[in-house]
């Protein structure tokens, strides 16, 4: 059996980083590396062939010293000093890109930057495009697909948490996950691939004999438990779109308040002050939140206010989650449930996975309508699959309870060790996950060896593809595109 599975090895693994395209030819690129504006410092960044005969004639210097910082002065054609500074060179392939890269650090601001760069464009170099420096590094193998997004990531990250885990991914904690399942397909599909092609050979494991079969569990289980971090993962990249809805003076821009800690959306007894939506980001129990207060839903003829509801039926429609806020000493008066109500402001009532009722102003209630509400709305909300939730937005009172609730709705519970994820490396595995379920039912229920092997073809395919070992020329066109300039 060893020797049928070595002689199947070259068919089956995944190629030795492979060139992904021919970079010599690429031109020398240089992009300015930090935020425009005011500055101790700004950093222009060459990659390529000419960076570093650039770099000698924008200074003067004959030579530099790989990876050694060097105090120079930048000139003008006419010999003008236009800044002094220091120049850093990396001599390809030890470098980010694997070419020759320079960086010039000088001083902060606009107007030098610009005058530093437009010399570097008349030396040779042309402007980098969003993202070149880091899909060179892809192209030369220096670091993956997975990794080349965590740069991004790192950048964008809205919580401590989402900027921990991407550097890990940075690292590659990720890639090593996703290529130890590659690895155990590989290995799955010699087998099954051995008891097709020499079912007559005594020494190998055949179809029927079980071994396959659990080879292919443990590469399930080990999928799904991938595919978990990964769902905590894209949370914390993405967070989640929050919109908060319900009838004039609800109180749902007392409560973007609260959970924003500050007075971000203007609130007054007048029905119909809140006219447009009002967005605000903020970070709660580690959960990105992406809040969006809306105008009250009601029949108006104020034209301003028509338009601001209809925005806000706009964003309820898009909302990852629903927060239908209503007032507990008003808006039941006409023994309404809240579930009727939620129907009667929605049209519909929303799916209980994507709806939260918030009853606001509970401190207004007494003992005894307190108990009126649990026995007559909230029980049946619960027995329904939905969750209420009793707040004062004056108090305070119940907004540690929403946080935890909504964290806990939308699965939020990541472990210390989790990594960044994004939406297609979830569509991957869900997709890898599919065929190694089709593979498991044509092994156990019709012994087909060809289309087992062809749905393990598959779900290797879908897998490389989070690493950049399948892709699409569109796919790393969208990828890269996403990212800054100078990166």
């Amino acid at each position: 059996m060893r020797v049928i599975v070595e002689s199947l090895e070259m068919t089956f693994a995944v190629p030795d980083s492979p060139k992904k395209s021919n970079a010599s030819g690429w031109a020398t690129i240089a992009a300015i590396a930090t935020p425009l504006g005011r500055g101790g410092v700004g950093i222009i960044r060459l990659s390529g062939a000419r960076a570093y005969a650039i770099a000698c004639a924008l200074t003067g210097k004959s030579a530099f010293t790989p990876r050694m910082a060097s105090f120079c002065r930048f000139y003008q054609a006419d010999g003008t000093v236009i800044d002094e500074g220091l120049v850093l060179y990396f001599r390809g392939p030890h470098s980010f890109t694997g070419e020759d890269v320079i960086e010039l650090q000088g001083h902060g601001g606009m107007i030098l930057q610009n005058q530093l760069l437009t010399r570097v464009f008349e030396l040779g170099a042309k402007q980098a495009s969003a993202g070149e420096f880091s899909y060179r590094a892809f192209d030369n193998d220096k670091l993956d697909l997975v990794q080349a997004e965590a740069i991004a990531d790192a950048i964008d990250a809205t919580s401590a948490a989402a900027a921990s885990s991407a550097i890990r991914s940075l690292s590659g904690e990720f890639s090593q996950k996703i290529n130890q399942l590659l690895e155990q397909l590989i290995h799955l599909r010699l087998h099954v691939e051995a008891a097709i092609d020499f079912p007559d050979e005594e020494d190998v494991d055949f179809l029927s004999d079980g071994v396959i079969q659990s080879k292919l569990e443990q590469t399930q289980n080990k999928i799904q438990q991938v595919l978990a971090t990964a769902k905590q993962g894209q949370l914390l990249r993405d967070g989640i779109h929050v919109v908060l809805a319900g009838r004039p003076n609800a109180g749902k821009s007392s409560l973007l308040n609260r959970l924003a800690g500050q007075e971000r959306a203007i609130v007054t007894d007048v029905a119909g002050t809140t006219r447009d939506t009002l967005q605000e980001t903020v970070v709660l129990n580690g959960l990105t939140l992406h809040l969006t207060d809306t105008a009250g839903l009601r029949d108006t003829d104020d034209a301003v206010e028509r338009i601001g509801i209809e925005r806000a039926r706009t964003a309820i429609t898009q909302a990852d989650m629903l927060l239908m806020v209503y007032d507990v000493t008003r808006d039941l008066e006409e023994d309404l449930t809240p579930l009727q109500l939620a129907e009667q402001l929605f049209g519909e009532l929303p799916e209980a996975k994507r709806l939260l009722i918030i009853a606001n102003k509970s401190d207004l209630l007494n003992v005894h309508s307190s108990e009126k509400v649990v026995s007559t709305s909230q029980i049946n909300i619960e027995e329904r699959g939905y969750e209420p939730v009793h707040v004062s937005c004056e108090t305070g009172a119940g907004i540690d309870t929403l946080i935890e609730t909504l964290c806990a709705k939308v699965g939020f519970h990541p472990p210390e060790n989790s990594l960044i994820a994004r939406t297609r490396h979830l569509d991957a595995l869900r997709r890898t996950a599919r065929y190694l379920t089709e593979a498991h039912e044509q092994l156990t229920v019709f012994q087909a060896g060809e289309l087992v092997a062809e749905s393990l073809r598959q779900a290797q395919q879908s897998l490389g593809e989070i690493t950049g070992e399948f892709n699409a020329d569109d796919l790393l066109g969208k990828i890269f595109g996403s990212f800054c300039i100078g990166k």
